[in-house]
């Protein structure tokens, strides 16, 4: 077995950490007018700062800003593009748990002009980011060009604007290659585009949602690793890209289920990035055998360890499991890490700092013990 000394690293994480107590409490004052802009940028500065240097005195490799600066991982990013507005209704998505059922309302997207980039996103949260860590690699995580679209489907773009929807995919995409352009230029090196939808297509109930809406559901897929394909064409040399696909994360839920078979083999061997992180830590995301389509230069970060409860995995149990993994796969090829964020939105998921810090730290020691990395 080999170390890695590029991206995905054996241990790793998805991105987001959960908000500390004071950095919840400024973006509330924030929003009710009782705090600036420089005041609320300065706690967030504090709280990067203490997430990094967790990440680094635990022995990760990777380091990010927790998505500190955000409401949730998307829609912060979303907005920020030329093109794209909140509308004033709201969509509702139903997410599961053990103990029943939660709504998600958020506001709806809707594209009213045309799409393009002004200005890279996030590219001052990076730049604070890569200046505070000494010893890991500065991860900046942005959703795909997917969920632009996945989120509203066909009725959310504007026929006036875009009367041919190819316009709009290749909009969409010129616009996520310049952030990408841009982010080489600053020094980003590792480079995570969050994809659900590649996710969620896997479940069938989500399928029959998209046909009933318009879209050719048995083949999104595939026009998603097209258009990602295309943002990433002439991606910086030297940047590691990686995808990470859940099947939902909002306070400790889900929304989608089924192992990654529908999707497995065309994701596997046409999307043009790195690694995968697949979301493996419990029955409803399915088993391993989809891992025998992923062709001998991709990486697979297998999220065992859950981020949706505090109890503490077994270290014997994540061994187990990666044995497992290797029916399908080398050993070689496989990384570990947590199933998903700690915190896809500000609210974060149903457990307490102390257990976040043990699981990721559980994840570093595994990795060392079966990669010696």
């Amino acid at each position: 077995m080999t170390r890695r000394s590029f991206p995905p690293y054996r241990a790793d994480h998805v991105g987001s950490l959960l908000r500390p107590s004071y950095l919840r409490s400024a973006r509330e004052e924030f929003s009710a007018g009782r705090l600036s802009t420089e005041a609320l940028r300065e706690t967030e500065d504090r709280a990067v700062r203490e997430v990094v240097a967790m990440q680094e005195e635990i022995g990760l490799s990777t380091a990010t800003d927790g998505e500190f600066r955000r409401s949730t991982w998307h829609m912060d990013f979303i907005y920020k593009l030329d093109g794209i507005s909140a509308s004033e209704t709201t969509m509702s998505v139903r997410f599961h748990n053990e103990a029943g059922d939660i709504e998600f309302a958020p506001s709806a997207t809707r594209v009213d002009g045309r799409i393009g980039l002004r200005e890279p996103i996030f590219a001052d949260d990076f730049a604070y980011l890569a200046s505070q860590v000494s010893t890991a690699t500065p991860k900046l995580t942005m959703p795909s060009p997917s969920m632009v679209h996945y989120r509203g489907g066909p009725a959310a773009i504007s026929t006036e604007v875009y009367p041919d929807i190819e316009e709009f995919w290749n909009d969409l995409s010129a616009a996520y290659a310049e952030q990408i352009r841009a982010l080489g230029a600053r020094g980003c090196e590792y480079l995570q585009l969050d994809d659900t939808s590649l996710a969620y297509l896997n479940d069938p109930s989500q399928r029959a949602q998209l046909a009933e809406r318009g879209d050719d559901a048995e083949h999104q897929h595939l026009r998603n690793i097209k258009q990602m394909n295309a943002a990433l064409a002439a991606r910086p040399a030297g940047m590691a890209v990686t995808t990470h696909m859940c099947r939902g994360n909002y306070r400790s839920s889900w929304v989608a289920e089924g192992g990654y078979d529908f999707v497995a083999e065309a994701v596997f061997n046409e999307l043009d990035v790195d690694g995968f992180f697949l979301e493996f830590d419990d029955e409803r995301s399915g088993g391993f055998a989809p891992l025998r389509f992923v062709p001998e230069d991709k990486v697979v970060v297998l999220g065992l360890v859950t981020t949706k409860r505090g109890e503490l995995e077994s270290k014997d149990e994540l061994k187990r499991r990666i044995e497992e993994a290797t029916r399908y796969i080398d050993i070689d090829q496989l990384c570990l890490s947590p199933q998903c964020g700690f915190a896809s939105t500000e609210e974060g998921n149903a457990l307490d700092h102390e257990q976040q810090v043990a699981k990721l730290r559980l994840i570093a020691e595994t990795a060392e013990e079966v990669w010696g990395d």
